[in-house]
């Protein structure tokens, strides 16, 4: 087998794993997934909202789980490692969820897009990008862009401090796709920049003896008698 075929089946069995996995831990809330190759097999990290869902009564389903993954993708020895998301706000995979979910309880998508677009502005976002595409209103697909704070489209900001997520909210006129980008609260973009080492300048001091103020005196005449 050439590595070109090799490197395409390893991608396409990363998609299906994280496809499945999305759909096995949506009550949990999805937030993040990250495998790794490591001698010992394959680790797997799911982040989510809430883990004990997903572990279940002593580790059952998350044993379960671990045999699903093995026998349906062929992992070696995989080990699944459930962390727990602190901050769902800035979370761009949950917030992405949570938006979907509620477009489809009947929200306004406007109504809907700026609701998320607060929350995650009050939760510490540098800032926030909220994209909606299908069916919106009407027969014709549209897009909407709800959008607060900074946002970098480029460069290698987007890749150290842009968190991205994706979802999909079926609704009866069909698919509408969920885009959540939020900019991390530590975010240090390249034009900010923090000059260190100036030493503060002492303040200047009055000068010493009296001061004399008034028209000046004419000549001949001493300044203290002309005052």
């Amino acid at each position: 087998m050439s590595s070109e075929r090799k490197v395409i089946e390893e991608s396409m069995r990363r998609v299906l794993l994280k496809d499945f996995l999305v759909a096995e831990s949506a009550r949990a809330g999805f937030g993040g997934l990250d495998i790794v190759r490591t001698p010992m097999g394959t680790r797997v990290t799911l982040v989510c909202e809430r883990p004990g869902i997903l572990i279940g009564h002593r580790g059952e389903l998350i044993k379960r789980l671990t045999e699903d993954i093995q026998a349906r993708f062929r992992l070696d020895n995989p080990q699944i490692e459930v962390q727990e998301e602190r901050q769902p706000s800035l979370n761009a995979q949950l917030m992405s969820e949570k938006l979907a979910s509620t477009l489809e309880r009947g929200w306004h998508f406007r109504r809907a897009g700026h609701s998320t677009v607060r929350r995650i502005m009050e939760a510490g976002a540098r800032g926030c990008q909220v994209i909606l595409s299908g069916k919106l209103t009407g027969e014709r697909h549209r897009t909407e862009r709800f959008k607060a704070g900074t946002i970098k489209y480029c460069g290698e900001a987007v890749r150290l401090w842009m968190d991205k997520g994706f979802y999909q909210a079926r609704l009866k006129p069909g698919v509408i796709g969920v885009n959540v980008w939020i900019m991390r609260p530590t975010a240090k973009l390249p034009d900010e920049i923090e000059v260190k080492g100036i030493a503060e300048r002492p303040a200047t001091s009055p000068p010493e003896g009296p001061v004399v103020t008034g028209p000046p005196a004419p000549p001949g005449e001493d300044a203290t008698e002309a005052a």
